[in-house]
C-alpha cells in the first residue's frame, strides 16, 4: 500500500528499540522511499532534529530523561513543518488535549491495531494532524470546558497543595504535620483528589504531575 514516491524523512522516538521497529516496519508498507532516524531519549531526539531535515516525528510520551511534553515547542521552533505523532500508552482521554496544546499534531495509542497506525501516519503526511474520533470530540468541547486541557484545575487550592505533597512522596502522618491538620482530614483531601482526577493510585498521580505540572 506505498502511498507516494517522494522520499519522507522520519525520526522514530521511543526508548525500547522493538517498538522503534515495529513502526519503522509499518511506516515502510507505506512510504516505499521513507528515511529513518532513531533517538531513546529527549537528549537525542533533539539532536536529530537539528541534524536533520525531520518531515514526520513519531514519539513516546515518556523517556527515560523526561516527559516529551516539555520539547513539542522547540520541536516546532527548529523546524516548524515537522508534523508530531504521539504515539504512547497513556490514556488518551486524560493527555491528548494537553498535547495537542503543546504542539502534537495528533495522538495514537499503543494498543491500536497496525491498520489505525498506517492510518495516523497517512493521515499525518496527507493532512498534517491525525485525531481519532474521541480526541475530535475533545477537541470539539474543549472551548465550553476549559477543565479538559488541564484536570489539576477540578482542584481546589488546598487539594492541589497536598495532591502535590503526595507527589513529593509524603505520607499522610507527614502531610498533617507540615499542614497542621489531622490525619483523617488529610485521607479525606486524598479521596477527593483521586475522584476529581479519576484515578486511584499514587503512581498516577505523579504521571499527571509529570505531565500538567512539569513536576
Amino acid at each position: 500500500m506505498n502511498e507516494k514516491q517522494e522520499t519522507i524523512v522520519f525520526l522514530l522516538g521511543d526508548d525500547h528499540s522493538i517498538v522503534r521497529q515495529g513502526v519503522q516496519i509499518i511506516v515502510e508498507e507505506i512510504f516505499e522511499h521513507a528515511v529513518f532516524f532513531h533517538a531513546s531519549t529527549l537528549h537525542q531526539v533533539i539532536l536529530k532534529v537539528k541534524a536533520h531535515d525531520i518531515d514526520i516525528a513519531v514519539l513516546d510520551a515518556q523517556f527515560p530523561d523526561g516527559n516529551c511534553i516539555s520539547i513539542l515547542p522547540e520541536i516546532k521552533q527548529l523546524v516548524p513543518d515537522c508534523k508530531i505523532l504521539i504515539f504512547t500508552s497513556y490514556e488518551e482521554e486524560k493527555f491528548a488535549l494537553h498535547f495537542v496544546e503543546a504542539g502534537a499534531d495528533g495522538f495514537l495509542s499503543k494498543l491500536s491495531d497496525e491498520s489505525e497506525i498506517q492510518q495516523a501516519i497517512s493521515e499525518i503526511y496527507a493532512k498534517g494532524k491525525y485525531f481519532s474520533p474521541f480526541t475530535k470530540k475533545l477537541l470539539s468541547i474543549k472551548e465550553y470546558n476549559p477543565i479538559l486541557l488541564n484536570p489539576f484545575n477540578l482542584l481546589s487550592e488546598r487539594e492541589m497543595q497536598i495532591a502535590e505533597l503526595y507527589a513529593k512522596g509524603l505520607g499522610n502522618l507527614e502531610i498533617a504535620n507540615a499542614l497542621n491538620v489531622r490525619q483523617n482530614t488529610v485521607s479525606t483531601f486524598k479521596k477527593r483528589i483521586f475522584e476529581k482526577l479519576n484515578i486511584t493510585t499514587l503512581v498516577e498521580l505523579i504521571e499527571l504531575m509529570k505531565t500538567y505540572k512539569d513536576f
